[in-house]
Protein backbone atom coordinates (compact mmCIF):
# COMPACT_ATOMS: atom_id res chain seq x y z
CA UNK A 1 0.00 0.00 0.00
CA UNK A 2 1.38 3.37 -0.83
CA UNK A 3 0.56 6.58 -2.67
CA UNK A 4 2.62 7.16 -5.83
CA UNK A 5 4.77 10.57 -5.51
CA UNK A 6 4.33 12.80 -8.45
CA UNK A 7 0.47 12.05 -9.32
CA UNK A 8 -1.89 14.45 -9.29
CA UNK A 9 -3.87 12.56 -6.75
CA UNK A 10 -1.25 11.79 -4.67
CA UNK A 11 -1.30 14.48 -1.75
CA UNK A 12 -5.41 14.20 -2.19
CA UNK A 13 -5.29 10.50 -1.31
CA UNK A 14 -2.36 10.81 1.34
CA UNK A 15 -4.36 13.68 3.46
CA UNK A 16 -7.41 10.87 3.04
CA UNK A 17 -5.04 8.64 4.14
CA UNK A 18 -3.99 10.51 7.61
CA UNK A 19 -6.97 12.50 8.36
CA UNK A 20 -8.30 10.74 11.37
CA UNK A 21 -5.04 11.89 12.88
CA UNK A 22 -5.86 15.04 14.66
CA UNK A 23 -9.42 13.74 16.10
CA UNK A 24 -7.38 10.82 17.31
CA UNK A 25 -4.89 12.91 19.15
CA UNK A 26 -6.37 15.67 20.33
CA UNK A 27 -9.02 14.18 22.40
CA UNK A 28 -6.06 12.60 24.59
CA UNK A 29 -5.30 15.95 26.28
CA UNK A 30 -6.74 19.52 27.16
CA UNK A 31 -3.26 20.42 26.66
CA UNK A 32 -2.78 19.24 23.27
CA UNK A 33 -3.32 20.36 19.32
CA UNK A 34 -2.06 18.48 16.01
CA UNK A 35 -2.38 20.46 13.32
CA UNK A 36 -2.15 18.87 9.26
CA UNK A 37 -0.85 21.18 6.56
CA UNK A 38 -0.11 19.16 3.65
CA UNK A 39 1.59 16.51 4.57
CA UNK A 40 3.51 18.81 7.47
CA UNK A 41 2.13 17.14 10.92
CA UNK A 42 2.50 19.88 13.74
CA UNK A 43 1.39 18.76 17.64
CA UNK A 44 1.86 21.30 19.95
CA UNK A 45 1.36 21.11 23.07
CA UNK A 46 1.56 22.77 26.44
CA UNK A 47 1.38 22.36 30.25
CA UNK A 48 2.32 24.77 32.90
CA UNK A 49 4.65 21.72 34.68
CA UNK A 50 7.54 20.70 33.57
CA UNK A 51 7.59 16.89 34.93
CA UNK A 52 3.65 16.09 34.00
CA UNK A 53 4.38 17.58 30.67
CA UNK A 54 7.47 15.33 30.08
CA UNK A 55 4.71 12.35 31.24
CA UNK A 56 2.13 13.28 29.40
CA UNK A 57 4.20 14.27 25.93
CA UNK A 58 5.84 10.55 26.43
CA UNK A 59 2.38 9.03 26.47
CA UNK A 60 1.65 11.12 23.33
CA UNK A 61 4.24 9.43 21.17
CA UNK A 62 3.13 6.06 22.25
CA UNK A 63 -0.47 6.86 20.99
CA UNK A 64 1.64 8.05 17.85
CA UNK A 65 3.43 4.89 17.82
CA UNK A 66 0.08 3.06 18.07
CA UNK A 67 -1.57 4.92 15.51
CA UNK A 68 1.39 4.75 12.82
CA UNK A 69 1.94 0.86 13.69
CA UNK A 70 -2.22 0.74 12.93
CA UNK A 71 -2.33 2.66 9.64
CA UNK A 72 1.11 0.69 8.46
CA UNK A 73 2.98 4.14 8.54
CA UNK A 74 6.78 4.51 10.06
CA UNK A 75 7.78 8.18 11.89
CA UNK A 76 10.62 9.80 9.80
CA UNK A 77 12.84 10.36 12.94
CA UNK A 78 15.37 12.20 10.72
CA UNK A 79 12.50 14.93 9.82
CA UNK A 80 11.24 14.67 13.47
CA UNK A 81 12.45 17.67 15.37
CA UNK A 82 11.07 18.69 19.45
CA UNK A 83 11.34 22.97 19.91
CA UNK A 84 10.59 23.97 23.42
CA UNK A 85 8.98 27.37 23.62
CA UNK A 86 9.93 30.14 26.90
CA UNK A 87 9.23 33.62 27.45
CA UNK A 88 12.77 33.59 29.10
CA UNK A 89 15.59 34.27 26.96
CA UNK A 90 17.85 33.12 29.77
CA UNK A 91 16.12 29.64 30.12
CA UNK A 92 17.89 26.18 28.90
CA UNK A 93 15.31 23.13 27.87
CA UNK A 94 15.92 20.18 29.83
CA UNK A 95 13.09 18.51 28.98
CA UNK A 96 13.83 14.83 26.42
CA UNK A 97 11.62 14.08 24.13
CA UNK A 98 12.04 9.92 22.47
CA UNK A 99 9.98 7.66 20.47
CA UNK A 100 10.86 4.25 20.77
CA UNK A 101 13.92 4.83 22.41
CA UNK A 102 15.45 7.26 19.81
CA UNK A 103 15.96 10.37 21.43
CA UNK A 104 13.92 13.03 18.86
CA UNK A 105 16.34 16.07 18.19
CA UNK A 106 15.69 19.44 19.81
CA UNK A 107 16.13 22.75 17.65
CA UNK A 108 15.67 26.11 18.65
CA UNK A 109 14.90 27.39 15.36
CA UNK A 110 11.90 25.94 12.99
CA UNK A 111 10.30 26.32 9.80
CA UNK A 112 6.53 26.44 10.24
CA UNK A 113 3.97 27.44 6.81
CA UNK A 114 6.78 29.45 5.23
CA UNK A 115 7.21 31.39 8.78
CA UNK A 116 11.08 30.64 10.30
CA UNK A 117 9.72 30.40 14.68
CA UNK A 118 12.84 30.53 17.30
CA UNK A 119 12.45 29.09 20.64
CA UNK A 120 11.46 32.71 21.93
CA UNK A 121 9.28 33.96 19.18
CA UNK A 122 11.38 36.89 18.86
CA UNK A 123 11.10 36.55 15.12
CA UNK A 124 14.42 38.07 14.93
CA UNK A 125 15.73 35.07 12.24
CA UNK A 126 12.37 35.23 10.43
CA UNK A 127 13.06 39.22 9.92
CA UNK A 128 16.75 38.21 9.00
CA UNK A 129 15.75 36.28 6.36
CA UNK A 130 12.73 38.74 5.01
CA UNK A 131 15.93 41.40 5.10
CA UNK A 132 17.86 38.96 2.32
CA UNK A 133 14.70 38.81 0.19
CA UNK A 134 13.56 42.14 0.59
CA UNK A 135 17.22 43.37 -0.41
CA UNK A 136 16.83 41.13 -3.67
CA UNK A 137 13.56 43.17 -4.37
CA UNK A 138 14.68 46.12 -4.21
CA UNK A 139 17.67 45.30 -6.57
CA UNK A 140 15.39 44.58 -9.16
CA UNK A 141 12.81 47.65 -8.80
CA UNK A 142 16.92 49.88 -8.89
CA UNK A 143 17.56 47.78 -12.11
CA UNK A 144 14.09 48.31 -13.44
CA UNK A 145 13.63 52.05 -13.07
CA UNK A 146 15.13 54.07 -15.79
CA UNK A 147 14.01 51.08 -18.33
CA UNK A 148 9.82 51.16 -17.64
CA UNK A 149 6.98 53.44 -16.56
CA UNK A 150 5.95 54.13 -12.92
CA UNK A 151 2.73 51.76 -12.72
CA UNK A 152 5.04 49.17 -13.97
CA UNK A 153 7.34 49.26 -11.39
CA UNK A 154 4.82 50.29 -8.98
CA UNK A 155 3.10 46.75 -10.04
CA UNK A 156 6.90 45.01 -9.92
CA UNK A 157 6.84 46.18 -6.18
CA UNK A 158 3.59 44.68 -5.39
CA UNK A 159 4.49 41.16 -6.74
CA UNK A 160 7.62 41.19 -5.68
CA UNK A 161 8.70 43.29 -2.63
CA UNK A 162 5.07 43.93 -1.16
CA UNK A 163 3.74 40.19 -1.44
CA UNK A 164 6.65 39.09 0.92
CA UNK A 165 5.97 41.71 3.37
CA UNK A 166 2.11 41.13 3.79
CA UNK A 167 2.59 37.30 4.50
CA UNK A 168 2.94 36.75 7.82
CA UNK A 169 2.93 40.89 9.03
CA UNK A 170 0.01 40.16 11.49
CA UNK A 171 2.59 38.13 13.87
CA UNK A 172 5.86 40.32 13.10
CA UNK A 173 4.64 43.15 12.06
CA UNK A 174 5.12 44.68 15.72
CA UNK A 175 8.65 43.42 16.51
CA UNK A 176 11.49 46.16 16.89
CA UNK A 177 13.46 43.65 14.83
CA UNK A 178 10.99 45.30 11.92
CA UNK A 179 12.20 48.75 11.82
CA UNK A 180 15.14 47.25 9.09
CA UNK A 181 12.72 46.32 7.20
CA UNK A 182 10.82 49.77 7.35
CA UNK A 183 14.43 50.98 6.22
CA UNK A 184 14.02 48.89 3.02
CA UNK A 185 11.30 49.68 2.16
CA UNK A 186 12.08 53.32 2.14
CA UNK A 187 15.02 53.15 -0.26
CA UNK A 188 12.49 51.12 -2.77
CA UNK A 189 9.85 54.35 -2.48
CA UNK A 190 12.75 57.13 -3.29
CA UNK A 191 13.91 54.86 -5.81
CA UNK A 192 10.69 54.33 -7.75
CA UNK A 193 10.11 57.99 -7.17
CA UNK A 194 13.60 58.96 -8.06
CA UNK A 195 14.00 61.17 -4.15
CA UNK A 196 16.76 61.96 -2.22
CA UNK A 197 18.01 59.47 0.44
CA UNK A 198 17.00 62.66 3.16
CA UNK A 199 13.90 63.19 1.66
CA UNK A 200 10.56 62.67 3.91
CA UNK A 201 8.62 59.44 2.59
CA UNK A 202 5.62 60.36 3.56
CA UNK A 203 4.16 61.96 0.45
CA UNK A 204 5.66 59.31 -2.09
CA UNK A 205 3.64 56.71 0.27
CA UNK A 206 0.48 58.94 -0.32
CA UNK A 207 1.29 59.43 -4.27
CA UNK A 208 2.33 55.61 -5.07
CA UNK A 209 -0.71 54.41 -2.76
CA UNK A 210 1.20 52.25 -1.23
CA UNK A 211 1.50 51.76 2.98
CA UNK A 212 4.11 52.03 4.96
CA UNK A 213 5.09 49.15 7.09
CA UNK A 214 3.10 50.10 10.30
CA UNK A 215 0.31 51.19 8.91
CA UNK A 216 0.43 48.04 6.87
CA UNK A 217 0.47 45.91 10.36
CA UNK A 218 -2.33 47.87 11.25
CA UNK A 219 -4.52 47.19 8.06
CA UNK A 220 -3.84 43.64 8.10
CA UNK A 221 -4.17 42.97 11.69
CA UNK A 222 -7.66 45.03 12.09
CA UNK A 223 -9.41 43.19 8.57
CA UNK A 224 -7.93 39.86 10.71
CA UNK A 225 -10.06 40.93 13.47
CA UNK A 226 -13.24 41.81 11.34
CA UNK A 227 -13.03 38.45 9.24
CA UNK A 228 -13.06 37.00 12.76
CA UNK A 229 -15.22 38.52 15.37
CA UNK A 230 -16.32 35.20 16.41
CA UNK A 231 -13.27 35.13 17.91
CA UNK A 232 -13.94 38.65 20.48
CA UNK A 233 -16.68 39.86 22.79
CA UNK A 234 -17.49 43.04 22.54
CA UNK A 235 -17.47 45.07 26.40
CA UNK A 236 -21.21 45.24 26.55
CA UNK A 237 -21.00 41.83 27.62
CA UNK A 238 -19.47 42.28 30.58
CA UNK A 239 -20.77 45.79 32.06
CA UNK A 240 -24.18 47.09 31.28
CA UNK A 241 -22.90 50.62 31.36
CA UNK A 242 -23.57 52.30 28.08
CA UNK A 243 -20.55 54.20 27.83
CA UNK A 244 -18.91 55.68 24.76
CA UNK A 245 -16.34 52.18 24.59
CA UNK A 246 -19.45 49.80 25.49
CA UNK A 247 -19.04 48.80 21.58
CA UNK A 248 -15.54 48.35 22.38
CA UNK A 249 -13.83 44.73 21.71
CA UNK A 250 -13.07 43.52 25.43
CA UNK A 251 -9.32 43.51 26.21
CA UNK A 252 -8.34 40.51 28.80
CA UNK A 253 -5.58 41.38 31.54
CA UNK A 254 -2.73 39.95 30.95
CA UNK A 255 0.90 40.83 31.86
CA UNK A 256 3.36 38.58 29.96
CA UNK A 257 4.78 41.05 27.13
CA UNK A 258 5.01 38.03 24.64
CA UNK A 259 1.13 38.27 25.01
CA UNK A 260 0.40 41.86 24.82
CA UNK A 261 2.70 41.60 21.12
CA UNK A 262 0.21 38.85 20.22
CA UNK A 263 -2.22 38.91 17.47
CA UNK A 264 -5.08 38.31 19.64
CA UNK A 265 -4.49 41.04 22.42
CA UNK A 266 -2.68 43.67 19.85
CA UNK A 267 -5.53 43.06 17.23
CA UNK A 268 -8.25 44.05 19.93
CA UNK A 269 -6.01 46.59 21.01
CA UNK A 270 -5.49 48.66 17.62
CA UNK A 271 -9.23 47.89 16.12
CA UNK A 272 -10.29 49.47 19.53
CA UNK A 273 -8.43 52.67 18.31
CA UNK A 274 -9.93 52.74 14.95
CA UNK A 275 -12.30 55.98 14.31
CA UNK A 276 -15.86 55.35 15.52
CA UNK A 277 -16.92 55.61 11.51
CA UNK A 278 -14.73 52.96 10.40
CA UNK A 279 -15.44 50.30 13.24
CA UNK A 280 -18.84 51.04 12.62
CA UNK A 281 -18.47 49.55 9.22
CA UNK A 282 -16.98 45.86 10.38
CA UNK A 283 -19.90 43.98 9.26
CA UNK A 284 -19.07 44.68 5.61
CA UNK A 285 -15.71 43.76 5.22
CA UNK A 286 -15.70 45.23 2.05
CA UNK A 287 -16.58 48.83 2.83
CA UNK A 288 -14.46 48.17 5.99
CA UNK A 289 -11.18 47.94 3.57
CA UNK A 290 -11.90 50.46 1.81
CA UNK A 291 -12.67 52.99 4.71
CA UNK A 292 -9.61 51.73 6.54
CA UNK A 293 -7.26 51.93 3.55
CA UNK A 294 -8.41 55.39 3.06
CA UNK A 295 -7.39 56.76 6.54
CA UNK A 296 -4.24 54.74 6.84
CA UNK A 297 -2.96 56.19 3.66
CA UNK A 298 -4.12 59.56 4.81
CA UNK A 299 -2.03 59.46 8.11
CA UNK A 300 0.73 57.12 6.58
CA UNK A 301 1.57 56.09 10.17
CA UNK A 302 5.70 55.05 10.28
CA UNK A 303 5.07 53.14 13.88
CA UNK A 304 2.49 51.87 15.87
CA UNK A 305 2.96 54.61 18.53
CA UNK A 306 1.90 57.20 15.56
CA UNK A 307 -0.93 55.32 15.21
CA UNK A 308 -2.15 54.76 18.72
CA UNK A 309 -1.05 58.85 19.86
CA UNK A 310 -3.45 60.17 16.77
CA UNK A 311 -6.35 57.67 18.75
CA UNK A 312 -5.69 59.32 21.73
CA UNK A 313 -5.71 63.11 20.63
CA UNK A 314 -9.08 62.34 18.42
Amino acid sequence: MGVPQGSILGPLLFLLYINDLPGSMNKLSNHLKLTLFADDTNIIFTHSNSTVFEEEITELFNKVRLWFQTNLLSLNLNKTYFMQFSSNTNYTPMIKVSHMSNLILSVGLTKFLGLTLDSFLSWKPHIEQLTSKLNSAYYIIRSLKTLIPLETLRLIYFSNFHSIVLYGIIFWGNTGYSTSLFKIQKRVIRTMMNAGKNESCRKLFKHLNILPLQSQYVFSLSLFVVKNLNMFKPNSMFHSINTRHCSDLHQPPVKLTKVQKGVYYSGIKVFNCLPNNIKSLSNDVRKFKLALKAFLLDGSFYTIQEFFDWSSIY
